[in-house]
């Protein structure tokens, strides 16, 4: 699930970057939150139980 929106995530951010290069605050916010939701996967997938 969560690899599903780091995707979406990712997407957006490279569509809004490079196809319509407006709303730069947008653009990185989307960045941000794509690398948060990856360094939170990162960490919650090595948790031994």
């Amino acid at each position: 699930m969560l690899w599903t929106i780091l995707v979406i995530l990712l997407i957006l951010w490279a569509l809004g970057a490079f196809v319509m290069p407006v709303g730069g605050a947008l653009i990185h916010l989307l960045l941000v939150l794509a690398l948060v939701v990856l360094i939170y996967q990162l960490v919650a997938g090595r948790r031994v139980p």
